[in-house]
Formats: structure tokens, sequence, C-alpha cells
């Protein structure tokens, strides 16, 4: 992975047990909290509280538990974690880049033709641990404001080339952005499935006693 603030002496590599950040000894003096490198994901349905006032509680809760199932079903299949739920969004982290563009991407294109369109953003970089269960840092903040300033249906990033990209993914165009806290950033880009590409059948399940087939990409 591209580096974002990465610690002075790192190389990336596997390197021995004694080298490794996390292996030190339990009685070893304690140092600063150390960064780690990790991928983000920020999505989110759009229009929820709409959908809300025009269809009821009942059914954006169903569309809700949709979007929950789908999101563990692809995350699950492709090695993402579900860091946590945030209300009708989620938070993704990897390890790696590319399953976690995967996952975002396959998610957002599968809930194109669902009842409510899918937005996100992502990054990768180093980002402090805290309390072993979130992470602070650039990219985590960038993911989030991409996240925010995508429009239904879009997946923005910055700074990938299109060869780094899984070969089913494309970069469908660019555009300027203002991010609140982060300022102007150029040529943001929206990435998306190819529009040749039809999806493999995942059934994602939405109620305990019900299984619902999951809507195909497009």
């Amino acid at each position: 992975m591209a580096t974002d603030g990465r610690p002075p002496g790192g190389n990336g590599g596997v390197g021995t047990a004694s080298e490794q950040v996390g292996t030190e000894h339990p009685l070893a003096p304690k140092e600063e909290t150390p960064l780690v490198e990790r991928a983000f994901a920020f999505v989110d349905l759009c229009g929820f509280t709409s959908f809300m006032a025009e269809h009821g509680e009942h059914a954006a809760i169903d569309a809700l538990e949709t979007f929950h199932a789908l999101a563990r079903t692809i995350s699950t299949r492709r090695g993402v974690r579900i860091a946590k739920w945030l209300g009708d969004g989620a938070m993704l982290v990897g390890v790696e880049v590319g399953p976690l563009i995967a996952t975002a991407a396959e998610l957002v294109a599968r809930c194109d033709s669902g009842a409510l369109a899918l937005r996100g953003g992502l990054a990768h970089g180093w980002a402090l641990l805290f309390e072993g269960d979130d992470y602070i840092g650039r990219p985590v903040n960038l993911a989030a404001r991409l996240c925010q300033a995508a429009r239904p249906g879009e997946l923005l990033a910055v700074g990938y080339p299109s060869d780094a990209l899984p070969e089913w993914i494309a970069i469908l165009g660019t555009r300027d952005l203002s991010l609140r806290g982060l300022g102007r950033l150029r040529r943001v880009q929206r990435l998306g499935v190819l529009s040749s590409l039809e999806a493999a059948e995942v059934s994602a399940p939405t109620q305990p006693a019900q299984r619902k087939e999951a809507p195909p990409m497009r």
C-alpha cells in the first residue's frame, strides 16, 4: 500500500518478529501508541430519512436490514471487517487496499437497484488504533469526508492508478472537491464497476427465517 504518514524506519515488509510492531515483550517500556497501516471506507444509504417519512418505519427497517445483510455477506467473502455500524451507514476496515476497494465497489453497485442507493468514500494510510477498536488519523477523516461528498451511487477516492484497481473496477470520472477540514482536493476519482460486468449470484439473509436474493450489479 502507498503510505500516508509512514513512521520513520518502516519498510512495509514482513521482517523478523523482533522488528514487528505489536510483538514487544509485555514488560518492555511502554512507548507511544504505534501507527498501523489500514484501508478505510465509509458507506451510507442515501435519503434514508425521507424514505422512512414516505414509506414508514417498517419499510425503512427492511431496507436497513437488507443493507446490513448484504454488507456482511460481501465483507466476509472478501476478508474485510465491518468496524462499526453508523445508523444507516457503516465503516469498513481492511489490511489491504484491493479487497477494501472491491468490497465498497460491489456493495455500492449492488445497492444501485435497491430501494435506496448507497454512496461511499475510501482512503488508506497510517492511523492510530485507539482503545483497540477505533482508528484516528487522516485517512479515516478523508474516507469519511469523501463519503459525505459523494452523490447517490458514487464511490469516491483519491490517487489510485487504474492498474492498481481490481480488473473489474474502473475510474469513471474525476472532479475537484473542497472537503471540510481537508481543503481543496483535485481530481477526486469516481470508482465503479465496469458496465459490462455480470454479477455472480449472492444471497443475503434479511431475516432469520427468510432469505432474499441480493440485487445484481448493473
